[in-house]
């Protein structure tokens, strides 16, 4: 699987916020192995996080031994994704909405999307599809989405596990089609959404397979 952040260049503090927003919550030994340290480290790190009130924890009994704990993002640590400039840009969606047809705002859409592309098609367009999948993790990155990307037996999948217009979308569900366009134009193939963050999942999760031009 690969992921878009290199981990090497991440403090542990923030290899621990990401894998615990991954993973919708984690423990202690998971939280370990994923920043490569020690268990001690983690719970140090995590007392810091919830002193500032960046996480919440439950508690999980096991049938046998003590109950361990699984820590979540709080809504405070949720915002450190990025989520910025979300009143502002609910607001221009709804003067947008007013002036305009639907199918106007929606090529509005298209359009920012077909800009991105246009901007960044030079330094994709040479490369193989698994290329171009890692380069769509990091242009996604850029745009503030977490994601990740693996191949399966059926062919790939693409995880999405934040999203920058969570926010904005609650209102205007029309900013949800900005990613899944994104991977369609890029990766030149057709794409299958399966879940959404808008619609309560935990993650945003599409599936596609090689185009058959790029088999070749």
């Amino acid at each position: 699987m690969k992921f878009i952040t290199d981990n090497s260049k991440l403090s542990t503090r923030e290899v621990i916020l990401e894998a615990i927003k991954k993973a919708n919550g984690s423990t202690v030994d998971a939280l370990a192995e994923a920043a490569d340290v020690s268990p001690v480290t983690v719970r140090h790190h995590l007392n810091s996080l919830q002193a500032e009130g960046l996480l919440k924890t439950r508690s999980v009994r096991r049938k046998v031994g003590r109950p361990y704990y699984v820590y979540s993002l709080s809504d405070k640590g949720q915002e450190l994704f990025p989520q910025r400039y979300v009143r502002l840009s609910s607001r221009l969606l709804d003067e947008l909405k007013a002036r305009f047809p639907a199918e106007t705002v929606a090529n509005l859409f298209s359009s920012v999307v077909e800009g991105i592309v246009a901007e960044h098609r030079s330094e994709f367009e040479g490369l193989s599809f698994e290329e171009r999948l890692d380069y769509l993790v990091d242009l996604l990155g850029e745009e503030g989405f977490l994601a990740a990307w693996e191949q399966t037996a059926d062919g790939y999948q693409l995880t999405e596990y934040s999203c920058p217009y969570i926010s904005v979308g609650q209102k205007h569900q029309e900013v949800c089609t900005f990613d899944r366009q994104l991977v369609q134009i890029v990766l030149e193939t057709e794409v299958t959404q399966h879940s959404c963050m808008l619609n309560g999942d935990t993650c945003c999760h599409f599936t596609f397979s090689v185009p058959v031009e790029m088999k070749r």
